[in-house]
């Protein structure tokens, strides 16, 4: 998000779709809400903290003033296995 708004100027992602591997948690949606971009595509669910739907659903919360559609499970075969390697390697297993 940072990268993006400083190659954008400006701190709001008017018109970008944000990409992730995860469903975001609580933290990252509350980023993601502060930044404003057109929409979310996640692929694996998070179903311990996943904030997007699995656990809570940050984005379309009514109480909250801004809502950002979300796209979910996209490609999450292969969201999953690309986080157990990544993890992997930094385990160093």
């Amino acid at each position: 998000i940072r990268d993006a708004a400083i190659a954008l100027g400006g701190w709001r992602l008017v018109g970008c779709t944000l990409y992730v591997t995860l469903e975001p948690c609580p933290m990252c949606a509350g980023a993601i809400l502060q930044a404003r971009p057109e929409r979310v595509v996640f692929g694996a669910p998070d179903p311990v903290s996943g904030a997007a739907g699995s656990v809570i659903d940050v984005f379309r919360d009514p109480r909250l003033p801004t809502r950002i559609p979300v796209a979910g499970g996209v490609l999450a075969v292969e969201a999953a296995e690309a986080l157990r390697a990544f993890f992997a390697e930094r385990r160093g297993t």
